[in-house]
Parts: structure tokens; sequence; C-alpha cells
């Protein structure tokens, strides 16, 4: 048996392979695998990077149904964005289930905004109110894009407000989007002007300390929160946890790094039994979704490595039927 050809796949690439409603699709596929045992998912791995504020993140992942393996090795700098460079890069790779031959390595960073974005599509139409037509951003980076895309292909959204604490990248957006989307986009000032005309909002943050009030939520909001992936992050106020119907990408991750959740579980006043399920219950119809239309639902989303590997399949397919990407033999 000869050695497979090596499919090298940039940014560009993976944008052109992947659109987000197949995202989407793969999404649910992953979360169910998830959510039934049919995928390996270790705990993520976190290397500190001494004196840099630097950090690597491991994350493999085996779906044995689709003979495919897979490990994203992420980097997070925070001080990057002051050297002219990214504050998170990655790589993922892919490899033959059956013989471990690596198949492709793609631009990670393209990939993770893809599939974090689509599994915030994947819970706003399981979870949101059908009539949902207005979104609030909190965050202005790739990772906020991906957000308001995901949310626009499965609810019919005419109005979005960004809020950012840059009101730059905040501009930035909002022009950016309004010229992909087709739809009425602004930057606004705070997080209340964001939130309190919202229908469905999204963060997407590296906040510390909670990004909005809980008081500025209306009755029936749906929150994607996808920036919180340590325990010490948070970005949802606690009261809002504790009066929302949660679900959790991952319940084992959710509880060993989603500071909105374990924060409020430190102060003793949450507790994990009250997570409602997990999304891939919910998307196999095993656990219920939104409940009432004046519901609170929060998907709170640390991210997994089935999403990677799930979306890796379906990129590196489509991208040899298009022919994208530079082969090469090791």
């Amino acid at each position: 048996m000869g050695v497979n050809p090596l499919l090298f796949l940039s940014a560009a690439d993976v944008r052109s392979a992947l659109s987000m409603r197949e995202a989407i699709d793969a999404m649910k596929a992953a979360f169910v695998a998830l959510s039934t045992g049919a995928a390996v998912v270790p705990l993520r791995s976190h290397v500190e990077v001494p004196g840099d504020h630097g950090r690597l993140l491991l994350m493999p992942c085996c779906l044995p149904e689709m003979n495919a393996l897979s490990l994203k090795a992420v980097t997070v700098f925070d001080v990057n964005p002051a050297r002219g460079l990214p504050r998170i890069q990655a790589l993922v790779t892919l490899y033959d289930g059956h013989t471990g031959q690596p198949l492709a390595i793609m631009d990670g960073a393209a990939v993770t905004a893809l599939r974090t974005g689509a599994a915030s599509g994947l819970a706003t139409d399981l979870l949101a109110r059908a009539d949902s037509v207005t979104a609030g951003i909190l965050g202005a980076g790739v990772q906020a894009r991906t957000q308001l895309e995901a949310v626009c292909a499965v609810r019919a959204i005419r109005a979005a407000r960004v809020c950012d604490v840059s009101r730059a990248a905040a501009e930035d957006f909002a022009v950016a989007m309004r010229a992909q989307l087709g739809i009425d986009i602004r930057p606004v000032a705070n997080a209340a002007e964001a939130v309190a005309a919202a229908d469905i909002v999204c963060t997407a943050t590296s906040a510390t300390v909670p990004v909005f009030a809980d008081a500025d939520l209306s009755p029936g909001t749906h929150i994607n929160g996808v920036g919180s992936y340590l325990p010490e992050m948070q970005e949802v106020p606690a009261d809002t946890v504790l009066r929302a119907r949660v679900i959790v990408d991952h319940r084992s991750s959710a509880l060993a790094e989603a500071g909105d959740l374990l924060i409020p579980i430190r102060q003793g006043r949450y507790s994990a039994d009250r997570i409602a399920g997990e999304l891939g219950e919910v998307a196999s119809g095993r656990k219920p979704g939104r409940v009432s239309p004046d519901e609170i639902t929060f998907f709170k989303s640390v991210g997994v490595a089935v999403q990677d590997l799930t979306a890796a399949v379906r990129i590196h397919a489509n991208a040899q039927r298009l022919g994208l990407g530079t082969t090469v033999r090791l």
C-alpha cells in the first residue's frame, strides 16, 4: 500500500471547501456522535508557556464510524496583537483511521471559527424562538463574524447590533458583515444597547467578568456563549445562568473548563445537575430544547475536538473534489 499524498489547505481553502450551512449539518452529526458515545474525545490538554502569557492546547479525537482521527494544536498568546500577530493560531491534522496515515493539514484558526459558528447555528436552530429577527453580538473578532453568519443561516435575521471594547473593531465588523449578509448591522456604544433589543445574543470575547447585565435581557432571548473556555473566564452573568435553560456542548468539558458555569458553582449558587442537557441530546430528540416562548436559553460552548474532526473530514473531501490546496508527499 502506498503512502497517501498530504494535502495542505490554507484558510481560504478551508472557507471555500465548507459552507456554513454544510458546517451546521456537520455539527449536528458531530454532537450526536459525542452524546451517544460514538466519538473518542479526551479532555483538552493545556500547556502553559512561561513568561509570554501563552498556552498550547492539544485536542485529539477519533471517530471509528468515519474511520478518521484528528489532532488540533492551538496556540493562544495574549500579547500577539501588540506584535501584529493573531492571538490564536492553529493547525488541524486529519489522519486515516485505518492506517494512521496523515491525509491533510489545514489552517486550524479557520476551521475553529467555522465549526464554532456552526455549533452556535445548530444551537440557535434548536433553541431560539422561530420568530427571532434581531441579534446582539458582543465581541467583534473572527469568532464573532462566524457567530452572526451562522445565526443568519438558521433564522431570518433582519438587524444586528455589535459591541466591542474597540469601537473601531465594531465599526469594521459592521461594514464587513453588512456587505456579506446584506442586513442592517450597526455598532453600538455599550452592551446594553446590543442586548436589550436582541432575540439572540452571541458572546465571543476573552472576558473574565460578565460582558452584559442580566437585567438587560428580554424574555425569550437565546444566548450562545463561546468565548469562555477556562475556569476563570466569564462572559455571561451568574444571574442569567441561574434562570436559563442551559445546554452545553459536552458536559465533562464544560464542567472542567467553562467559567460561565464553574464560577457560580464555586459560589454555591449553581450545581452541575441543573444543566438541562448536551446539544447532541437535543439534536437527537433525547432531551427537549426550548419549552416556552419566554424562557431564556443558553448554549454554553467550550469547543470539542469532535467538531474539528467532523469538519475536517468534510473539508478534505470537498477540497479534493474542488481541486483545492497543495499536495505534497512526505
